[in-house]
């Protein structure tokens, strides 16, 4: 008499029996697992994939003095993952926490697969992937080492234009992954996922975007959805003003050669800000929106003349703008704004759902960002358009060698 096949049997069943038998015996004949790139092929091609197109084999070198993804020119993607560490979890686990990101980052940001990959094909194409990592307060209690934390690395203190939500703030480990592709992009986020799901459990994701690569010339100034040039007045890479404003001198000593980041999502009111006409909202700013340059300037990276009166004995720069309230003098208290786009579609009445990440950078928060966003807090006229909805701060460990592993001068 014939039986029934067995419903367990799927050839969905069978298939995955199968790999896991052949993973099986691999495993049992190698000693380790092995990391598999694509084979390039002629003329560029990458096996079955195709050509290459430019900047798709770019690699970000991973190792040295400083993480990458600080003083790197920004990537077109990024998402940042916010992550918890579970209950239990110490300084030992954390430490071997971050050996296992920092080999999966250091193999992915050089077009390798991770350890452990099915999927070695994603990880051919690096597009200039970065993966930075920061830790927050509740990692240096869960170590115990509340006494090597940053003065600075705590919550931020509350401000009046505030309305932050726990959905988008606080976490104790931070990975801000960036790349000019984001099929590289979602790939890194899965690995690193995937490989801190023992330790931790996600928080919150915020995805972000800038231009797309090659759709402008490196190192041009991006607009925000607002239509306005944000980060003209950002330290240059590699000059004494960026080392003195961002890299940390002070403090513990496992942190020098790292830095602070700050995360804050801040929604816009597009809408209301569409319903503005351009004077006004060129006077909110203080710039052009045509160019980015200041009302009193003819270039973008004019310095603005904050003195100059108009006919009426009024400043050009409104005593409000956003430029005048932002503004540091010396060159080595600003902060370095890497800010991505965000975007989430309408909601179902129509409104839009956009704002901005800004990852601010700085040696010292409290001495750099508070007294910006305090400035910005009490008399920006962007405040109409903008709100904080989010907010998180991290200590940036610094680079590391090759043999080395981000946080070992901490967690070592």
């Amino acid at each position: 008499m014939r039986t029934s096949p067995d419903p367990l049997l799927s050839r969905r069943g069978l298939l995955a029996g199968g790999a896991a038998a052949a993973a099986g015996a691999l495993a049992a004949c190698a000693p380790e697992p092995v990391s598999v790139a694509a084979p390039a092929g002629p003329s560029g091609s990458s096996g079955p994939s195709g050509l290459i197109g430019p900047g798709g084999q770019d690699v970000e070198a991973f190792d040295g003095p400083h993480q990458a993804g600080v003083a790197t020119l920004p990537q077109a993607h990024a998402v940042f993952a916010g992550l918890d560490l579970r209950p239990g979890t110490g300084r030992e686990a954390i430490g071997r926490l971050m050996r296992l990101l920092t080999d999966d980052t250091r193999r992915l940001a050089s077009g390798r697969a991770a350890l452990a990959d099915v999927e070695t094909e994603m990880a051919v194409l690096p597009a200039r992937l970065t993966v930075t990592f920061g830790f927050g307060p509740g990692l240096f209690t869960a170590a115990g080492l509340d006494r090597l934390r940053p003065e600075s690395v705590a919550p931020l203190p509350a401000f009046t234009i505030d309305r932050l939500e726990e959905r988008w703030s606080g976490g104790d480990l931070v990975a801000q992954i960036c790349a000019d592709d984001p099929m590289t992009v979602a790939h890194a986020l899965r690995v690193i996922i995937r490989d801190a799901r023992a330790f931790t459990t996600v928080r919150w994701t915020q995805r972000g975007f800038r231009r797309a690569a090659h759709v402008q010339a490196a190192g041009t100034t991006q607009r925000n959805l607002m239509g306005q040039l944000d980060g003209t007045v950002n330290p240059e890479p590699g000059s004494p003003d960026f080392d003195r404003a961002v890299w940390t001198r002070d403090g513990p000593s496992w942190m020098r050669g790292g830095t602070t980041l700050v995360v804050r999502r801040v929604r816009m009111e597009l809408e209301t800000w569409d319903a503005a006409d351009r004077a006004g909202r060129e006077f909110s700013v203080g710039r052009r929106l045509s160019d980015g340059a200041p009302l009193t300037g003819n270039a973008e990276h004019d310095v603005p003349d904050l003195d100059r009166l108009n006919a009426a004995g009024l400043p050009v720069i409104s005593e409000f703008a956003h430029v005048r309230r932002a503004h540091v003098a010396d060159p080595g208290m600003r902060i370095l704004r890497r800010v991505y786009n965000y975007d989430e579609g309408p909601t179902s009445r129509g409104k839009a759902d956009s704002g901005l990440v800004l990852a601010a950078y700085q040696a010292d928060v409290a001495r750099q960002f508070v007294p910006i966003q305090r400035r910005l807090a009490e008399a920006d006229l962007l405040n109409d358009w903008t709100t904080p909805i989010g907010s998180a701060v991290f200590a940036v460990p610094p680079g590391c060698s090759s043999d080395g592993w981000i946080g070992d001068t901490l967690l070592s």
